[in-house]
């Protein structure tokens, strides 16, 4: 009973916050309600005892991305009415799609619906993040590796397209750096002590 109390409070607390998300009039408003949609969205993951999504979702979304956001959003001036002139005009395909989405929630949370079991309850013991990991670097260790290759080539590719050599930049060469000799960087001055009166 306590349990279903605090996954109502914390739906309904997403639904509004997914509410004001679209209709706040200012960006920062807006972006900070999608803050307040994932902390509960973590919360109600928490609940499914999927403590890894949770932290993974309030690390990265809530700690990065929602900050990049955040920057974006208020270093850039943004013409709040040019962006809203057609939100009334599209309101019915997003309602009907959001429709969509809650019927298709419903049947398969529903469960028993095209054959398929409904969700089980896995018990006390269950550690949502030690089966993740095990699967991992278990089952999918080869596809985990691969993925993490891709993404290394990403940054690197990413970073060499972004490089541009100019003449007028300044770098230090590493290589000119560990054969200097002391006598080239340092001088010793010999100077008279001062004598006081």
């Amino acid at each position: 009973m306590f349990e279903a109390a605090v996954f109502w409070f914390f739906a309904s607390v997403l639904v509004i916050a997914a509410v004001c998300v679209i209709t706040a009039r200012n960006p920062v408003h807006s972006a900070l309600f999608l803050v307040l949609c994932f902390f509960t969205a973590a919360a109600l993951w928490m609940l499914l005892r999927a403590e890894f999504l949770a932290i993974a979702l309030v690390l990265v979304y809530v700690g990065a991305v929602m900050v990049l956001f955040l920057f974006v959003v208020m270093m850039l001036d943004i013409n709040l009415e040019r962006l809203r002139e057609g939100f009334w005009s599209y309101l019915p395909l997003g309602a009907a799609v959001g429709l969509v989405m809650v019927v298709e929630m419903v049947l398969v949370l529903r469960g028993g619906y095209f054959g398929l079991p409904g969700p089980k309850d896995p018990g006390a013991g269950y550690s949502n993040t030690k089966e993740l990991g095990r699967l991992l670097y278990t089952d999918y260790a080869y596809p985990l590796e691969l993925a993490a290759a891709l993404l290394l080539v990403a940054i690197v590719v990413a970073i060499a397209l972004t490089l541009r050599k100019r003449k007028d930049t300044k770098y230090q060469d590493p290589s000119r750096q560990i054969a200097v000799r002391r006598n080239e960087r340092v001088r010793l001055v010999s100077m008279p002590s001062e004598k006081k009166d």
